[in-house]
């Protein structure tokens, strides 16, 4: 958490929310279109500046996160290059042998970034 406490229950409202406002509900909506309840509204409304700061910066690191991900195919291809470059018969194995220590953790790092599945958002989570 920031240093402010900045609670929870209102962080991941306000992270569930696309804030579009329905006037059929006088509510805002949670990112899967469901209006507020009255009283996540009144939750809601709550929220100070410390609040909408976390779940900003909350947001930012997801949004790094996404970016992150995106761009991990060609960061493996510009990653793996240098090493293929100097084999003979092209192969991940190959490649393999001839990195250090620290290459090989940047290896696992990229292809976990390539093979995995897409985390969803979740307050707390990034």
């Amino acid at each position: 958490m920031s240093k402010t406490e900045v609670p929870p229950s209102v962080v991941a409202l306000l992270c569930d929310s696309d804030f579009k406002y329905r006037p059929d509900t006088n509510t805002w909506t949670h990112r899967d279109g469901r209006p507020f309840s009255k009283e996540e509204q009144a939750l809601a409304l709550t929220a100070t500046r410390a609040d909408l700061e976390e779940v900003q910066q909350q947001l930012a690191r997801y949004r790094k996160y996404r970016k992150t991900v995106d761009e991990a195919p060609e960061s493996l291809e510009r990653f793996l290059a240098p090493f293929m470059s100097q084999l003979t018969e092209s192969k991940l194995g190959n490649a393999v042998k001839l990195m250090g220590e620290d290459d090989r953790l940047e290896l696992d790092r990229l292809l976990g970034l390539v093979t995995e599945p897409v985390r969803r958002f979740a307050p707390y989570a990034f």
